[in-house]
């Protein structure tokens, strides 16, 4: 767990990822994660301005804030996806999560609907610390495609690139896998920990599920599978995990 550092205004720990999101967090002694999801995507904007009120609400700093997951119109490219999470972070720095240089200890996923798609990026749900005395200990896993993360590009790096056949699938399952379990063991958990597995893919993966995710035990809560792409352009499978025991619906109608 050396790649992993406290966020002690936040009171969670996280595995340290890449400039627009770390790979993931654990709530530190004393506190429980809680995660709240949007009956409906919220706008960007809008969707901030709701977890600043819901984080104030509870009495709790906003640099509790410590994953969001996300939805968008359409796959970025590249540079869009650069361009997008530059917008994103600006927010991140006006809560004082987020430093110039320094490391994002804030978890995220961000999928496109395939179906129903918001007019603009919204924010589905979000996870922040509350106090706990007797808390059991709790996680959120950021989402992961079929490609490593910090490389000069996705495409290039992209597993079994462009290659939907059955076979190719399952080496892109196989790689979000690892990475998941990856993820997990870097802040002391297994799938045995998990309350929720989330899959986003349009694509038949019943093969993967039934040789890779059953097999390893992702899903022993079973699979909420959305039929949503990865965010960027070319890739085709992306998985999230957490261990969260406390979870609300906020109506926003």
């Amino acid at each position: 767990m050396s790649d992993t550092k406290i966020f002690e205004s936040g009171s969670y720990r996280y595995l340290r990822g890449v400039r627009q999101y770390s790979a993931g967090i654990t709530a530190l002694d004393g506190y429980r994660l809680e995660r709240v999801r949007f009956n409906r995507p919220l706008p960007l904007i809008e969707g901030f301005l709701r977890i600043r009120q819901h984080l104030d609400s509870l009495g709790r700093p906003l640099a509790a804030f410590g994953a969001c997951e996300l939805r968008s119109p359409e796959p970025f490219t590249e540079q869009g996806f650069v361009d997008f999470n530059n917008l994103y972070i600006d927010t991140l720095k006006a809560w004082g999560i987020y430093e110039e240089g320094g490391d994002n200890p804030v978890a995220r996923s961000n999928v496109i609907p395939e179906l129903n798609k918001p007019l603009s990026p919204s924010i589905h749900a979000f996870s922040y610390t509350m106090p706990d005395a007797n808390a059991k200990p709790s996680f959120v896993i950021a989402g992961s495609a079929e490609a490593p993360e910090g490389m000069s590009d996705y495409r290039t790096h992209s597993i079994s690139l462009g290659d939907i056949s059955q076979e190719g699938l399952m080496k892109k399952g196989r790689w979000v896998l690892n990475e998941m379990e990856r993820r997990m063991a870097g802040l002391g958990f297994t799938w045995a920990d998990s309350t929720a597995t989330q899959l986003y893919t349009i694509h038949n993966i019943h093969h993967i599920m039934v040789n890779e995710i059953v097999k390893r035990g992702a899903a022993l809560s079973g699979i909420d599978w959305h039929y949503n792409r990865p965010p960027v352009q070319d890739l085709e499978f992306e998985m999230d995990c957490r261990g969260v025991y406390a979870e609300i619906v906020i109506d926003t109608r």
